[in-house]
């Protein structure tokens, strides 16, 4: 018998994933927290081995729960169910340590492959998702590539750029005039594929 805990705030989520839980002969709920200091508080004594997690929890985040999770308990398996679709809370809640990542529109079926998944060592990820997981990474290797093309010189000026600095302050920190850090910043833009400041700066600051 498998044990499985869950962390959502919203009662009705909650108890509904606790029945569809309870209902399958392969799994028991032997804990269901509201928030994230409870489940941090309670998990531990439960030792789960699979939990459910919002992402979104009153106080504390469920990104931030996941890594103190692991920290606390690290054989579990963490999987993520919310509403969102954002890739960046995707990939927050899998570097925290969480293993899968479901959308709360998930049906029970799903939900308990998700559950076997994780309990045999997989990452269970909708179908939605994983494209999702796909193209960050495809995009990622697009935005190293253009990255690697700067000179030394070139990321000086974005390391200044990231930290708020105007062009006149760069060139004074740099000892060359203001018309020189213009023409680096054209060529910046012209490898990171960008027309702005702050686009050159999104794409740049991942990598430091």
């Amino acid at each position: 018998m498998t044990k499985v805990a869950i962390v959502e705030d919203s009662k009705a989520t909650r108890e509904g994933l606790e029945a569809v839980i309870n209902l399958s002969p392969d799994y028991r709920c032997v804990c269901a927290c509201a928030s994230a200091e409870e489940a941090l508080n309670e998990l531990p004594k439960h030792q789960p081995e699979i939990v459910l997690m919002d992402i979104h929890l009153p106080g504390m985040s469920g990104v931030k729960c996941v890594a103190q999770l692991k920290n606390l308990m690290p054989r579990v398996r963490v999987i993520m169910i919310t509403v969102y679709r954002n890739p960046d809370l995707i990939f927050g809640a899998l570097r925290a340590g969480a293993c899968g990542y479901l959308l709360k529109r998930s049906d029970p079926a799903e939900v308990l492959d998700a559950i076997r998944e994780a309990k045999e060592g997989g990452a269970p990820m909708t179908g939605e998702i994983a494209r999702q997981v796909i193209a960050y990474f495809q995009s990622q290797t697009v935005v190293e590539d253009e990255v690697e093309k700067l000179t030394a010189r070139e990321r000086e000026v974005l390391e200044f750029l990231a930290k708020g600095h105007s062009n006149k302050e760069i060139a004074a920190s740099l000892s060359v005039s203001v018309a020189a850090i213009r023409w680096h910043l054209t060529h910046i833009y012209q490898k990171l594929h960008v027309q702005s400041r702050t686009q050159a700066v999104s794409k740049f600051r991942p990598q430091t």
